[in-house]
């Protein structure tokens, strides 16, 4: 019973469940679990009554203080969306009692052969489940790996917005966390039909038991039954291996549901499917992990939604319409077959245009530079989807487009889409996208800046250069293009296409900001905490400039997480999620004192900051001896700083020249902003796109942009030298105004 007294306030008193239950009577009982009765109840709270289940734990069907023991544990330490939720407990006399949420509509196996549980549904509940067991398999070090050894369709609770709780921990076994396998002998229990054949028969248990047992329940949710039969009250038939062999056989028409079967998308079938298969493969090495597992039943679920938005969302007769002006005839029988089709891309205009379509149904449209870029000559790429591309010095040119099929009334973004090629193939890798341009249209007097290119999928590099909504389908544009570092002239520059995409936007969470989020979310975890913090962390605590005071682990991993003061407050130390030392220098340490004034800040870690005079550029050099740095660990270098109340001062493109690279690269102090042609978007500006060489707003109120990558040698040594040149065309850029607080280095 000493067990019980860290979760004592937990327990509740049996009169209490007495009276929400009605003496445990037959109205409020609610189902029969394999350990005993169900029932529900109001119970009585400090903030309200609220109900709840209570599952009422029989010894005389097997369950022992032992079980009763570990699912108040399991269940108090694993805290997560999709896991069911133990509130309170009681035990006194003979009575065990576990108090859950009450989850209002059930087990997942009443729904099984339910017509009105429809496959979109039933792949939601999936993902639900994948994403459970994913988390306690893979716990990322807040806790112990978790194997459930019961999953099964009875052990899926379902609340009213359909929402799959795992419940039923008595029988899960934990095994360490930090290993890629766990493998555990004990006596095999489990349910007939869900339980994994090799550890029945093994009684070796391993994460991937549960991932068979899973996969049975992918099998029930598509064929709309249970994975066994009952004759005569006796276990007469398991289904399993016939749904594993109707599917090597390509034979699952026999016995998917067929109340749902005209519901299921093909591709999502598809997908579900062969994970499904994979999960119940004998062999444990050909069984996916659970995060693989989640990762395809959450694209089965995407393609199932993505047909089902465009049926709703789509101009069918324009889509029709488009489909008879492909280059190669489509041979489609369905409506999702066009769509298909038409989400990959199809070539128009005797292969001179390529379009395709969004998830949305809008279109998107590529028009071939060799018919839009007047300058340069005709030349092959073998990546290119165009049989053509143009090739031109990269000393500008002219962009002449006409467009023929975007969607009325949605805000565009017009995009070049090229290569830069670089005679030297490591300078070519380094650059990467740090690539901007100057351009204008014709009917403007005055040059932009763009941002910085951006990775496609494909391998190309794009820049947005404009963003306008449509108001039909066809539209002109004359946009004259110049490069912008002048060192890049005489450079091959391969333009494949004008690309006209639908404006979505993404949100990205700044690195800076997910300690917060991670000491709250392990605070609440009860786990290993000397396992937790890293190896050296009193020796890191000695360095603290200022005493550190704390009274649990819990505290100190916040500590050394948001970081401390060390050598005499003039550096600033802190851990990440990985337990990797974050390292910040102030601006003292690499700055020159001529050029800058210096002065305290009261939202600076540091005594004094400075403020750039009346300068165009300014050099940073440092190196960071090994005992401040994690060994053998790839950093990223991001400058700290605040740009002048005068943004226009600093509002277009820095060169950084890094040290041994011969060619700049592009970065920004302000965000750089799309134009926009024709009065306001009502799509979101750059700020929201995680672009390299973007700045970002740092919790603190700060800014920051990465610099530079780089990894320690084994004793922990990293440096770099580079110099930040303002390239303003008109020779008018100034850093005055423009206050440094240091440089930070973070582990990737």
């Amino acid at each position: 019973m000493s067990f019980l007294v860290e979760f004592d306030h937990l327990k509740i008193k049996l009169q209490d469940v007495k009276s929400a239950t009605d003496n445990f009577g037959h109205n409020k009982q609610i189902g029969r679990g394999g350990f005993g009765q169900v029932y529900k109840g109001e119970l009585s709270l400090p903030n309200g009554r609220k109900m709840v289940a209570f599952k009422r734990l029989d010894r005389r069907l097997g369950q022992g203080n032992p079980e009763f023991y570990k699912e108040i544990m399991m269940l108090s330490k694993y805290k997560h969306e999709n896991l069911v939720s133990l509130m309170h407990f009681c035990i006194e006399g003979d009575e065990m009692i576990l108090v859950y949420e009450y989850v209002s509509r059930g087990s997942l196996d009443c729904y099984l052969t339910d017509a009105n549980l429809s496959w979109s549904q039933r792949l939601k509940i999936c993902v639900g489940v994948a994403r459970a067991l994913n988390f306690l398999h893979d716990p990322t070090e807040t806790h112990q790996r978790l194997i459930h050894r019961d999953i099964k369709s009875s052990n899926i609770l379902l609340d009213d917005k359909w929402t799959p709780k795992v419940s039923d921990f008595g029988l899960s076994k934990a095994g360490p966390a930090n290993q890629p396998h766990t493998y555990v002998f004990s006596n095999a229990v489990g349910t007939p039909g869900y339980c994994d054949p090799l550890y029945f028969e093994t009684g070796f248990l391993s994460k991937e038991s549960d991932v068979y047992s899973f996969g049975v329940v992918l099998f029930e949710l598509m064929c709309g039954r249970l994975c066994f039969e009952y004759r005569n009250g006796r276990l007469s038939q398991i289904l399993v291996n016939e749904w594993r062999k109707c599917y090597e056989e390509k034979r699952l028409d026999e016995i998917i549901f067929g109340d749902i079967k005209d519901q299921m998308q093909s591709g999502s079938l598809s997908t579900f499917s062969r994970i499904a298969y994979r999960c119940i493969n004998r062999a444990r090495e050909e069984r996916p992990t659970m995060a693989e597992a989640m990762k395809e039943l959450e694209a089965a679920l995407e393609q199932q939604e993505v047909y089902k938005n465009l049926e709703k969302k789509a101009d069918l007769e324009e889509m029709i319409k488009i489909a008879n002006q492909a280059v190669a005839p489509l041979l489609y029988r369905s409506h999702e077959q066009l769509f298909r089709l038409l989400l990959k891309g199809i070539f128009v205009d005797d292969g001179s245009t390529w379009l395709s379509i969004n998830k949305n149904g809008e279109i998107c449209e590529m028009i071939s530079a060799t018919k839009c870029v007047s300058w340069g000559v005709r030349d092959v790429a073998e990546d290119s989807r165009f049989s053509n591309v143009k090739m031109c010095i990269y000393n500008g040119f002219k962009v002449k487009v006409y467009t023929r099929f975007l969607s009325p009334h949605v805000t565009y973004t017009i995009n070049i889409v090229f290569k830069i090629k670089f005679r030297n193939s490591e300078v070519q890798k380094r650059i990467g996208t740090h690539v901007s341009c100057t351009y204008k249209l014709d009917d403007d007097t005055q040059y932009l800046y763009s941002s910085n290119a951006t990775m496609r999928e494909d391998g190309w590099l794009a820049i947005p250069l404009y963003q306008f909504t449509s108001d039909q389908k066809t539209h002109h544009f004359n946009i004259t293009i110049f490069p912008l570092l002048l060192n890049w002239h005489g450079t091959e520059c391969c333009i494949e296409s004008i690309e006209f995409q639908p404006t979505e936007t993404e949100t990205h969470e700044n690195p800076e900001h997910k300690y917060m989020k991670d000491t709250q979310q392990t605070s609440n975890s009860r786990i290993n905490w000397e396992q937790k913090l890293p190896a050296d962390y009193t020796d890191l605590i000695k360095w603290s400039t200022y005493p550190i005071q704390w009274t649990t682990k819990t505290e100190l991993y916040s500590i050394l997480r948001k970081g401390f003061l060390i050598d005499n407050g003039e550096k600033w130390l802190s851990i990440s999620k990985t337990m990797k030392k974050r390292f910040m220098i102030p601006a003292t340490e690499f700055l020159p004192k001529e050029k800058w004034i210096w002065k305290p800040l009261r939202e600076s870690r540091f005594k004094v900051v400075a403020e750039s005079l009346n300068i165009d550029k300014f050099r940073v050099a440092f190196e960071i001896k090994s005992k401040l740095l994690s060994p053998q660990t790839t950093y990223s270098c991001h400058l700290i700083y605040k740009p002048p109340e005068n943004y226009s001062l600093v509002e277009g493109p820095l060169a950084l020249f890094i040290q041994s690279l011969h060619f700049p690269r592009s970065i920004f102090l302000i965000v750089p902003h799309i134009a926009i042609i024709g009065g306001q978007s009502s799509s979101k500006e750059l700020n929201d796109r995680k672009i390299k060489g973007h700045p970002k707003v740092r919790k603190d109120g700060w800014m920051e942009v990465q610099l530079w990558e780089g990894t320690t040698d084994t004793i922990g040594t990293i440096g770099t030298e580079f110099t930040l040149n303002g390239m303003d065309i008109d020779g008018e850029y100034n850093f005055v105004g423009l206050l440094v607080q240091g440089i930070e280095l973070r582990p990737l």
